[in-house]
């Protein structure tokens, strides 16, 4: 294909009506659910609400002005090189969306293993509520790096317009899940992300840290072992709770705290673990100095 046909498809694919399909179900979902807490009085942080809706608007707007091309510029030189080419049929894109949810899976594993990219992730995870306006909690600028993970996609064949949608159609599956009123599913709990699997991987618990990584499927996590069950009730919010309903602050927030412990850092190789080692890494002497205190 060439850049016109593939910049082509995300203006006259037929699958974008589908997209659009799916995108009206969500809003409306997040709506529904909405007026039904209005109307039973359940108990909701208004306020996290309202900002997880602007930080919603506020990317919509990014990703339409500044950020939606940067990915498919990004990811048509791999495209061009690979020898590879995967042709758009029915049964692959089937194939495409399997791939892109186990992309999903590293990914979004990854971005809660490595500092400057849980600087991005953190934002979905730091609503004390759970419901489904915390699925429009998305760092605003993520979409500009996230890419990346497409990579091995299209040097196995596919191209950019297929593999970025199947991501986004494995993203957008995930708005029903962001729910405490679907309770536990039985079987499909066991091969799918499920509101009770999703529910696990947004508790601050501690046996639910780091669990059900997957998009759709959570059959990735049984794989590689990451799953958990929902048991124990589920504290939602991160380990160490942000306090704030700014929609800048608590997609900044964790960038503010990695510059600070850079200018505590003594070495070049500790301000480099800082920003791309673990979330808990920190060198001993931070200890030593809060213990002097």
């Amino acid at each position: 294909m060439t850049i016109e046909e593939i910049i082509g498809l995300f203006e006259t694919s037929e699958i974008l009506t589908y997209v659009g399909y799916f995108f009206i179900l969500n809003i409306s979902l997040v709506i529904f659910e909405i007026l039904l807490d209005l109307s039973t009085s359940k108990k909701r942080r208004w306020k996290d609400t309202g900002a997880n809706i602007m930080i919603f608007f506020i990317g919509q707007v990014l990703e339409k002005t500044v950020f939606g091309s940067i990915g498919i510029i990004c990811l048509l030189p791999f495209y061009y090189i690979t020898p590879f080419e995967v042709p758009m049929t029915q049964w692959t894109w089937i194939l495409s969306l399997v791939v892109a949810d186990f992309t999903y899976y590293w990914m979004h594993r990854i971005e809660h293993e490595h500092r400057i990219l849980w600087a991005n992730h953190s934002v979905h995870h730091s609503s004390e509520d759970y419901n489904l306006t915390v699925s429009m909690r998305l760092s605003i600028i993520e979409s500009a790096i996230e890419w990346i993970f497409l990579i091995p996609m299209i040097l196995i064949g596919f191209n950019p317009f297929q593999a970025i949608i199947s991501l986004l159609f494995v993203a957008q599956y995930q708005t029903w899940i962001h729910t405490e009123r679907i309770v536990k599913l039985g079987w499909l709990d066991e091969v799918f992300n499920t509101p009770s699997v999703h529910r696990v991987h947004h508790g601050s618990n501690n046996k639910y840290l780091d669990k059900n990584y997957g998009g759709i499927l959570i059959l990735w996590d049984k794989l590689f072992g990451t799953f958990q069950r929902e048991e124990e009730k589920v504290v939602y919010g991160l380990t160490k709770n942000i306090n704030t309903n700014n929609p800048i602050s608590i997609n900044f927030i964790e960038y503010n705290n990695i510059l600070k412990d850079i200018k505590r850092c003594r070495t070049w190789k500790d301000r480099f673990k800082i920003v791309f080692g673990n979330l808990i890494w920190k060198p001993i002497y931070f200890e030593q100095h809060k213990e002097n205190k």
